[in-house]
């Protein structure tokens, strides 16, 4: 990774966190959140960090690797957490954590990791070069 400042500080400034809740809805047969839609979360989370680093349409092209290290109950917050983590020419590489919180414990465990790999696309959808060189605007 180059690290410019004003890579730095797109790094900084396109990590992306969203809160929810486990809603029974979203559990499987054991009351805990199905992996399905876990996933869907990240990839959503993720997709929405490298569109703020690249300022450009991005897609998804893999998921390289998710780790379910604990299970998530219903009833629970969980904080998904996404951040650029390698950026190549056309495509870059996006961390994606979700914590749990039990909502009557001030605690938070990691309790999902997954890794997802974005290319940059143009009006037609096809690969252009990842645009971050570009000085931010910031008011």
């Amino acid at each position: 990774m180059t690290a410019s400042p004003i890579f730095q500080q797109r790094i900084a400034k396109s990590e992306t966190r969203v809160v929810k809740i486990v809603f029974p809805g979203n559990t499987n047969n054991l009351d805990t959140l199905f992996g399905g839609t876990a996933l869907q979360w990240m990839d959503e989370v993720a997709a929405i960090a490298s569109m703020r680093f690249t300022r450009q349409q991005t897609v998804t092209v893999s998921l390289d690797r998710t780790d379910f290290k604990r299970p998530i109950p219903a009833g629970n917050f969980v904080e998904l957490v996404a951040r650029v983590i390698d950026v190549g020419r056309t495509s870059m590489k996006v961390q994606v954590d979700i914590f749990i919180e039990p909502m009557d414990q001030d605690t938070r465990e990691k309790a999902i990791t997954g890794v997802f790999t974005f290319v940059t696309i143009n009006a037609q959808r096809e690969p252009v070069p990842v645009e971050w060189d570009k000085p931010l605007v910031v008011s």
